[in-house]
């Protein structure tokens, strides 16, 4: 069931979204050789906590970390750990849900450790400029096949994958609502948008095959040819007045 959120209620998911982008924001300035992703979620903890969040990651499902850290050919759900130490030229998306007073902001950066070779600069661009291809169809009377289709008419001149197994979502009340929002899809099909629906669009592109692997710990989820990926998203919400991002960062 598709959710329609009030005003109200949107004011207050703007809200858990602006501390998403905030400590996206911290954590992407603190990234740099030498430092593991274990360091980068207990800074994502104490930041989101230190503001009255609930870093929603945490728990749910049993994931055991706050923010999802996913370093060059891992696409999704990385877990932090200390043996993971970033390395100059790595590439690391940072995705992570707040939860602040009952309502979630959902929003993931990928970021390049100090500098990165052209291929994956180039993986970095065209992956965010999917996801603003995407957002720019999220309006009233399209489809989730306009913002799919848009997603993918972007990365498909590079040769690049679509993940299909992974999609976006709706959010507000809870991590995971409807519509589902893939990133391929068909102009005028699936659900229709309508103002005062709040969704994610998440782009998860890969530089090669999209087909994936999921390791022994039920959630890293890696590119199977071994090369890199690239996953970008923001919450926003549909408005008469066109798309709302309520993730953005400074």
């Amino acid at each position: 069931m598709i959710t329609i959120y009030s005003p109200e209620e949107v004011e207050k998911i703007a809200a858990a979204g602006k501390l998403t982008a905030d400590t996206l924001s911290y954590l992407a300035k603190n990234v740099r050789p030498g430092i593991s992703t274990l360091d980068l979620d207990e800074m994502a903890e104490t930041f989101i906590r230190d503001r009255g969040g609930i870093p929603s990651c945490k728990g749910y499902e049993g994931y055991p970390a706050s923010v999802c850290t996913s370093v060059n050919d891992v696409v999704v759900h990385g877990i932090p750990s200390a043996r993971k130490i970033l390395k100059k030229g790595d590439i690391i998306s940072l995705d992570l849900v707040v939860e602040l007073n009952g309502y979630m902001g959902d929003s993931c950066i990928t970021v390049p450790v100090g500098r990165t070779n052209k291929k994956n600069a180039q993986l970095l661009k065209v992956t965010e400029e999917a996801l603003f291809a995407g957002i720019k169809q999220a309006v009233p009377g399209n489809t989730v096949g306009d913002i799919g289709h848009a997603v993918e008419s972007c990365v498909k001149p590079y040769g690049y994958g679509v993940l299909r197994e992974y999609v976006g979502h709706g959010i507000g009340r809870d991590m995971h609502e409807d519509p589902e929002i893939p990133n391929y899809g068909t102009p005028g099909h699936g659900a229709r948008l309508e103002e005062g629906m709040v969704i994610c669009i998440e782009p998860m592109i890969t530089m090669g095959s999209a087909d994936i692997v999921t390791a022994k710990d039920g959630w890293t989820v890696s590119t199977y040819d071994g090369l890199p990926a690239a996953h970008f998203e923001h919450t926003l919400v549909i408005t008469g007045n066109g798309p709302k991002i309520l993730t953005l960062r400074d």
